[in-house]
């Protein structure tokens, strides 16, 4: 047991089970076994970029608080860098362009660190809640911010530096771990379309023995519900409504799903909707719960990784086509340290 940051871990996770320092969760089941079997999927020599453009989708209504992504040269000795020469004493003939860009992390297609979302939970056994996060890292020890509000977001007094740092669990854990393996294409959409659906344990179950799925331990698993292609053909001016009332979503609180997420091994899960699960989900039956359940299981408890926003739909049509669902899935995010999401262009290889 990890008494070294908790004495209780909390019910359903894995806490401890990848040693007490560990900072991969179920990563750690995508060995080199895995990546021998992702491999052997990548028969045909075809790459599929699951990548929406990084601009998509297109202003704040999915999410006010995430910014469209913002390009800007950067200055040379005080002037713009760009369609830029070294000076007429120079004897250069070279153009230069040099920028830099202000990003959301977690704008477009992106994955969920495991510092992204923690919990409130009695670790230490004396009645008295911490804000933790997997396998027992703590707010305000290793996953520091600001408290003021002048250190957050962006404004005309920046700081120069930093004022956030996941000092355990950030986001370039997983890029130097690689995140290439087997994948497992789950095609929602094609049994269920466009319709806003929570999808729970029984339609999820009926639609993997339809189509023949098997998800083994160590795969990443990716939902193909439709919604990235929503956006993608509504060309960075959504419609609200569509937005939020569009494609399939996992149920949440649906504890089979959950049981069935932990039992099943998946080292990652992935989808092409916002959040994988709905968001707001179904009202608890408790008085304090999370609002994002499926989130809580996955980063919290299990160490679980999520991949948000993804364009899945070309993919998933060619692998239908094929009668296929399995491929060699290669995407790493940012070697960014201390963040808690990063942009990703992800390749799936068939």
């Amino acid at each position: 047991m990890t008494a070294r940051r908790w004495k209780h871990r909390p019910k359903g996770s894995n806490w401890g089970d990848f040693g007490p320092d560990d900072q991969l969760g179920r990563l750690n089941l995508v060995t080199r076994e895995k990546l021998r079997q992702g491999l052997a999927e990548a028969v045909e020599g075809i790459a599929f970029c699951l990548s929406l453009p990084l601009d998509y989708p297109g202003g704040s209504d999915l999410n006010p608080r995430r910014k469209p992504p913002i390009l800007r040269p950067t200055l040379r000795d005080g002037q713009v860098n760009f369609n830029a020469t070294l000076g007429p004493d120079s004897g250069s003939s070279d153009v230069l362009c040099d920028d830099l860009a202000i990003l959301h992390l977690q704008y477009s297609t992106q994955w969920d660190a495991l510092a992204h979302v923690g919990g409130q939970f009695d670790v230490d056994g004396d009645g008295e809640l911490e804000h933790v996060f997997y396998n027992g890292f703590r707010a305000g020890t290793e996953i520091v911010g600001p408290s003021s509000v002048d250190d957050a977001g962006i404004g005309p007094a920046m700081r120069p530096e930093s004022t956030s740092h996941a000092g355990a669990l950030g986001i370039e854990n997983m890029a130097a771990h690689g995140i290439q393996g087997r994948a497992v294409m789950i095609d929602l959409h094609a049994h269920l379309g466009d319709a806003h659906t929570h999808v729970g344990y029984d339609i999820l179950m009926l639609i993997l023995e339809q189509d023949k799925v098997v998800v083994e331990e160590g795969d990443m698993v990716c939902l193909h519900t439709g919604f990235a292609q929503v956006v993608l053909d509504m060309g960075r001016t959504p419609d609200p409504e569509r937005l939020h009332n569009s494609c399939a979503v996992l149920d949440g609180r649906d504890g089979r799903l959950l049981n069935w997420i932990t039992d099943s091994g998946l080292a990652a899960l992935i989808a092409d909707n916002y959040a994988v699960e709905a968001h707001p989900a179904r009202p608890c039956e408790r008085d304090c719960c999370s609002t994002l359940p499926l989130h809580e299981h996955c980063l919290f408890k299990n160490g679980i990784p999520l991949g948000e926003l993804w364009h899945l739909t070309p993919l998933a049509a060619w692998l239908g086509e094929n009668g296929r669902n399995r491929f060699l899935l290669t995407a790493p995010p940012l070697r960014l340290p201390g963040a808690v999401g990063s942009p990703v262009t992800p390749v799936a290889t068939v």
